[in-house]
This record gives C-alpha cells, sequence and structure tokens, in this order.
C-alpha cells in the first residue's frame, strides 16, 4: 500500500476560476477516494480544444471553479472500496467517455456510449454528487470525469483503463481523446474499406488521426484538407496522398466542387474534424451520392446548427457522429495501445 493511501493529498494543479479567465498554478488537496473510486497520480497530460472551449465559457456544461483537462496518464496510487479492473501501481489512461459494462448503452452493442456516470459527470461532481478538490477552502468541480491538470485526481472506477506498462505516457495520454477519437473514426465507426477515397476536413492532432486510420486501412486516395499550408508536411508523414488549401482554389470554385470533379462524382468518406458547422455541409455534400458517408467528430459551439438539403442524403448519402472513435474505453485501449507498440499506428 503507497504511503498516501488513505490521506488527502495536497498537489499542485492548473485551477480555472471563472470562464474566460487564465487559469492559475495552484496548491490543492486531493481527497481519498471512496467506494468505486480511484485516485491517480497524473504524469502527461495533453491540452485539447475542449478545454479551451469550455475555459472560453462557451460550453453550457462548463462550471467554475474547476480542474479541467481530460486527456491524461498515470499510475493508480489508490483505490477505494469495491473497486475492481485497476489496481495500485497500475499504468493507466483516463476515460471522458467511461465504459460500466452494465447500462443499456454498454449491453447494446450499438455505441460505446455509457450512461453511468454521464449526469454528474455534466455536472462536474462524482458519481455520488460530491468533489474531492478543494483549494483556499473553496471545493472545485470535476471536468469530464477526469480532470488531468492536476498532479493527482480522483476518477470512477469506470473512468480509467489499465495498460501495458511498455507504453511511454507521455505517448499514452493522447489515447485519452485527441488519437483515439480520429483513429477510431476511421476504423471502428466507419471501417473504411481498402481502396477508398476519403478527405479529411481539418488536419489538427484528430484529423492527422483520421489520415492514419484510413491509412491503416489501406484507403486508396487520402485527400487533407486545410487553410494552413504548413500542415500539409504533417498530413503526409501520416498518409495523406494529396493537401487541399480551399482558400488557394480559383475564384468562385468551392471545395465542394473542386473534390466532386477531383474524385468524380465525390468521396466514399469525409470526415469534419473542425467544429465548424459550415465545413459540415461541405463534408456532407463531398460524398458521393448512394453511398458516400460524411463523420462529424468536430464539436460546434453551443447553439450551432447545420444546414444542409435534404436531397444530400435522400440521394444515399449519410451523415453520422462519432465520440472518442466509437471505442470502447476499457475493453478496446488496451488493443489500441497493443497496436500501437507493434507499429501499428503514429502517435
Amino acid at each position: 500500500m503507497s504511503s498516501t493511501a488513505g490521506k488527502p493529498i495536497t498537489c499542485k494543479a492548473a485551477v480555472a476560476w471563472e470562464a474566460d479567465k487564465p487559469v492559475t498554478l495552484e496548491t490543492i488537496e486531493v481527497g481519498t477516494p471512496r467506494a468505486g473510486e480511484v485516485r491517480v497520480q497524473v504524469l502527461y497530460t495533453g491540452i485539447c480544444h475542449t478545454d479551451m472551449y469550455t475555459l472560453s465559457g462557451s460550453d453550457p456544461e462548463g462550471a467554475f471553479p474547476a480542474v479541467l483537462g481530460h486527456e491524461g496518464a498515470g499510475v493508480v496510487e489508490s483505490v477505494g472500496e469495491g473497486v475492481e479492473g485497476v489496481k495500485e501501481g497500475d499504468h493507466v489512461i483516463l476515460l471522458y467517455t467511461a465504459e460500466c459494462r452494465q447500462c443499456k448503452f454498454c449491453k447494446s452493442g450499438k455505441t460505446n456510449l455509457c450512461s453511468a456516470v454521464r449526469a454528474t459527470q455534466g455536472k462536474g461532481v462524482m458519481p455520488d454528487g460530491t468533489k474531492r478538490f478543494t483549494c483556499k477552502g473553496k471545493e472545485l468541480f470535476h471536468f469530464m470525469g477526469t480532470s488531468t491538470f492536476s498532479q493527482y485526481t480522483v476518477v470512477s472506477q469506470y473512468s480509467l483503463v489499465s495498460i501495458d506498462k511498455k507504453m511511454p505516457l507521455d505517448k499514452a495520454c493522447l489515447l485519452g481523446c485527441g488519437v483515439t477519437t480520429g483513429f477510431g473514426a476511421a476504423t471502428i465507426t466507419n471501417k473504411i474499406e481498402e481502396g477508398a477515397n476519403v478527405a479529411v476536413f481539418g488536419v489538427g492532432c484528430v484529423g492527422l488521426a483520421v489520415i492514419d486510420g484510413a491509412h491503416h486501412n489501406k484507403a486508396g486516395r487520402i485527400i487533407a484538407i486545410d487553410i494552413n499550408e504548413g500542415k500539409e508536411e504533417w498530413a503526409k508523414k501520416f498518409g495523406a496522398t494529396e493537401f487541399i488549401n480551399p482558400s488557394k482554389l480559383p475564384e468562385g470554385k468551392s471545395i465542394v466542387d473542386h473534390l466532386v470533379e477531383l474524385t468524380d462524382g465525390g468521396l466514399d468518406y469525409t470526415f469534419d474534424c473542425t467544429g465548424n458547422v459550415k465545413v459540415m455541409r461541405s463534408a456532407l455534400e463531398s460524398c458521393m451520392k448512394g453511398w458516400g458517408t460524411a463523420t462529424v467528430i468536430g464539436v460546434a459551439a453551443a447553439g450551432q446548427e447545420i444546414s444542409f438539403r435534404p436531397f444530400q442524403v435522400v440521394t444515399g448519402r449519410t451523415l453520422k457522429g462519432s465520440a472518442f472513435g466509437g471505442v470502447k474505453g476499457r475493453t478496446q485501449l488496451p488493443g489500441m495501445v497493443d497496436l500501437y507498440l507493434n507499429g501499428g499506428f503514429k502517435i
């Protein structure tokens, strides 16, 4: 048993005291894990656009003061009563998409969504409705069930998964969101077929992972689309066969027109990784009629709506979404770790 088990831990954390203000480095107290909970020493965390979106004040579920962060990896420090599946000393990836294996979503076999902790997670509290962080006499809200911007965090036993200790944790943390989200969207949500034509709108972390997933599945043409030409080199490193900057197209020619012409009618698969609803429409309209599928991955701002002509879907195009790449965190993520360790994809 660790020397800190059963005791509160004092550590450093980046605290968001209020919306649209910089986070500050503070000393906080992290409480002990209760029944069904796990306390983790967070060794690495990524910064995702979703963290910045919540900090901006635009997130309707944003609650302050809070410890943000949801893309992390570390080591289990201690476990609460009744915890199964992880133990002290395990290397883990934290999961903002939980997996209880008991709710109707988990049992359906149709989705990676889980209802076990969703209601309380959205309110910034633990499953029992309480908090584990305090700073300067104030309780701090949790974030996305993970709160990785702290040296220690407490999560539900359903919100983390043990992984092979050979996996470098600085790489593993990115499997907590961006890489898994993109790679899974290509390989699990859509199961891209060999030879398929693919277009990826937005070449950030998620977009690169989609490209990598399409390349892993032996797609034919993989077209990366971004207004930042500096991303072309990265896109091609991850498997893109072509790069298009929409802002450099001839005057009067849209990206949709260009893609339809380039691919003799449209793409088999398109992916929006921008969160821009106008780009989402372009992704749909760039699909081949009869069978093309557009997948929305990027999260749009609150209140934004997608507008498109019904004829686009009447003629056989499909518009769908993908959360965390369709990956079941506790069941499937260890397999992704093994795939990475065997050279199956890039981080």
